[in-house]
């Protein structure tokens, strides 16, 4: 199994993400909570469940980690304040997530003035 996994499910175990981007599991755990863009569904029982888009966004860290040379911070500015790529049907589309967290920031201030 491989990439070719994420076109048959929506959701994956934490097993499904290490066999399918060869990251290891504790690897996987630590990403998710130092840069905060992996947001698995947790169960009842506690188990991750992991979307499409958190196994894109863990092959691009392994991207820019391993491929790249960048170290964690590196890797982290580079995802945070630059453009993610995000896989839609196939092909690649830039996501500016710096603007995004902006929207995001403006949106709370309304929020919070209403």
């Amino acid at each position: 199994m491989g990439l070719e996994e994420l076109e048959q499910k929506d959701y994956f175990s934490i097993g499904d993400v290490k066999r399918i981007t060869g990251v290891p599991e504790y690897s996987v755990r630590y990403w998710e909570a130092e840069f905060g863009l992996i947001k698995p569904i947790r169960l009842e029982s506690g188990h991750r469940r992991y979307t499409k888009q958190d196994v894109y966004t863990i092959l691009k860290i392994k991207d820019l980690i391993y491929k790249h040379k960048l170290t964690l911070e590196g890797a982290k500015k580079q995802l945070l304040h630059g453009f993610a790529m995000e896989k839609n049907n196939g092909q690649n589309v830039g996501i500016n997530v710096k603007f995004l967290s902006e929207i995001k920031e403006t949106l709370s201030q309304l929020l919070k003035e209403c």
